[in-house]
């Protein structure tokens, strides 16, 4: 009968360190998703470059705010990167109370809602660097990565950041499925 009741209690104290665990890595992936997407929002948000045209008078201008989607994949990155910092007291609450069931199921859901928008953001993004670099004959858009070099450089740098966010993100999703889980 002692050594059950021995057993029972090491395999409790075990699955409330694998939840603290669970718990720590969740801080961790969150500050690293923070700054991942805000150094997406302010790399894309910096972004400009000007080529002189013919003249010292005339000139060519390319910014992220010339194209709606880029300015929507800014606002995207800059709405998850402040969610991720207004969500990282949960996840110390978490660490201090691995049992908390119904928070940590709050942020799963706030946390998917935050991936499909960075994930809409980031896609959106995507196929306008690859117009930028390839073009479309059919439809006569240019490849504008041919002059502007600098400009298409940041941009495409810009979508690593934001799509190591939402990779890190399905991490996390996963990690408080599995804290969930372990009641």
């Amino acid at each position: 009968m002692k050594a059950g009741a021995i057993e029972l209690g090491e395999a409790k104290a075990t699955k409330g360190g694998m939840k603290k665990g669970v718990s720590i890595l969740d801080f961790i992936l969150r500050l690293l998703a923070f700054f991942g997407t805000l150094g997406s929002a302010i790399s894309m948000g910096t972004t400009n470059e000007t080529l002189p045209f013919f003249t010292q008078f005339t000139r060519f201008r390319a910014e992220y705010n010339d194209l709606p989607t880029l300015t929507f994949f800014v606002v995207a990155n800059a709405i998850v990167s402040g969610y991720l910092i207004l969500s990282l007291p949960f996840s110390i609450f978490h660490i201090v109370r691995s049992s908390a069931q119904k928070t940590r199921l709050l942020l799963v859901l706030f946390d998917t809602a935050m991936l499909a928008l960075l994930t809409a953001g980031a896609s959106a993004a995507a196929a306008i660097v690859y117009l930028a670099h390839k073009g479309n004959a059919k439809t006569n858009w240019f490849a504008i990565c041919q002059q502007f070099n600098s400009f298409c450089e940041r941009i495409s740098g810009s979508l690593i950041g934001s799509f190591a966010g939402m990779a890190l993100f399905v991490l996390i999703i996963l990690l408080s499925g599995l804290a969930l889980s372990r009641r």
